[in-house]
């Protein structure tokens, strides 16, 4: 056995010497084995060469089971750091932190999944959403509230007192003020590191690929087909993450569409507007106060995720949120080949 082991040493040692890769070694070594192996399983038991290479093929299949472990951990181990340094943001701060800002942030800063480098990614990140009503409340409040840089808010309609049951980024006092203006008082008030930036006006044709241009990802809030499908199209030209939530009375959902990445795009999943009357609005069929709560800030966590690298975002997934009866699910989404969107 000692002299099998010394030849395998030589052909490893040879072979570095004459500059061969590693694998072309690892193969050397391999194919003695294997060799060795093969003259224990076929020669009779006291034969001279089982004698010489350690007269039983267990010892062989023992030391081979061994450093295939070997190899499969240091394999597995290479795969994950590989992983974590494909997801982990730039650690190279792009702006440094004050005192103020690290105690602000320190809860985030000593979860291993954010961590300093992933507070520094969010500081430096641009979000767009779309809407600052029910989903757009909550979302907007968490992303300020965790620290992301810079936040665009577009929403063409004024605060109304029927939104308060639901929209508390915005209070009574401010019942005729645009919401995008009430929206960027409370984030300012909240967390005065952000950068707000408001747009008084509808998300169309007009200003949909300039704006979305800007930013690292957006959020979809609205509650109408047309800027959704907008919205997706957009998103998917410029290759940006597009995190959208709905809602209806006492259930809600969110997902990730991200075709760049392999996830599908919104239209891959609703190839077409329900007819009139199919999905009525919230001012028409109601919807629980606290539930844009939750989807909202569901909806800010995605966010926090992609940002960061954290975790496993919902791409290609839908995650399906029923208030009355405390349930939750999620259902996998793939993309359609015919999408008009996003298709082949």
């Amino acid at each position: 056995m000692i002299l099998v082991l010394a030849l395998a040493a030589a052909l490893w040692g040879v072979g570095a010497a004459m500059g061969a890769p590693r694998s072309v070694r690892l193969n050397m070594v391999l194919i003695l084995y294997v060799g060795v192996l093969a003259l224990h399983l076929v020669l009779p038991e006291g034969h001279p060469l089982r004698m010489a290479t350690g007269e039983s093929a267990a010892l062989w299949l023992i030391l081979g089971g061994f450093a295939a472990l070997v190899l499969g951990y240091r394999l597995v181990l290479r795969r994950l750091k590989a992983r974590i340094a494909t997801t982990q943001p730039d650690a190279t701060p792009k702006g440094p932190m004050s005192e103020v800002e690290l105690n602000r942030y320190a809860r985030h800063i000593v979860l291993r999944e954010i961590g300093g480098p992933g507070q520094v990614a969010l500081k430096n990140a641009r979000v767009l959403v779309v809407g600052a009503g029910g989903l757009g409340a909550p979302a907007l409040q968490y992303l300020a509230a965790a620290g992301v840089g810079t936040i665009g808010v577009i929403d063409a309609d004024a605060v109304e007192g029927s939104n308060l049951q639901r929209q508390v980024i915005h209070t009574d006092a401010r019942i005729g003020m645009p919401k995008v203006f009430s929206a960027q008082a409370a984030i300012e008030a909240l967390n005065p590191f952000v950068t707000v930036l408001p747009y008084h006006r509808r998300f169309d044709e007009d200003i949909a690929a300039e704006l979305v241009a800007e930013y690292d990802l957006v959020l979809d809030g609205t509650d109408n087909f047309d800027t959704r499908y907008l919205i997706n199209r957009t998103a998917v030209a410029a290759g940006v993450p597009l995190i959208s939530g709905a809602l209806s009375q006492w259930e809600g959902q969110l997902s990730i569409f991200d075709p760049a990445r392999g996830a599908p795009c919104y239209q891959c999943i609703f190839p077409q507007a329900p007819a009139d009357g199919l999905a009525p609005s919230c001012a028409e069929a109601g919807v629980l106060g606290p539930l844009p709560g939750v989807v909202g800030s569901m909806m800010a966590v995605e966010a926090i995720k992609l940002l960061t690298g954290a975790g496993t975002p919902l791409r290609g997934e839908m995650l399906i949120y029923d208030a009355l009866y405390g349930e939750s699910r999620k259902i996998a989404l793939k993309r359609r080949a015919d999408c008009p969107v996003c298709g082949s």
